[in-house]
């Protein structure tokens, strides 16, 4: 459920589907784990950050980040 509204909130972006591979599950649930155990979000929002830029390269989409 919770990836599923992290991809609400990013479509409702303009982001793209983010999609957790099969091959990524180990590396996913270690990132959970030091967010959710450690208490450290950053390996955690480094792999979801990872997972939105593959997405956007396979979309094509080229989002650029809003600045000043």
């Amino acid at each position: 459920m919770a990836r599923f509204l992290m991809n609400a909130m990013f479509a409702s972006g303009g982001y793209p589907w983010t999609v957790v591979r099969v091959e990524d599950r180990d590396a996913y649930l270690s990132a959970l784990d030091h967010a959710s155990i450690d208490l450290d979000i950053g390996p955690f929002a480094g792999f979801i950050a990872e997972r939105v830029r593959w997405s956007l390269e396979k979309t094509g989409n080229s989002r650029k980040r809003a600045g000043p």
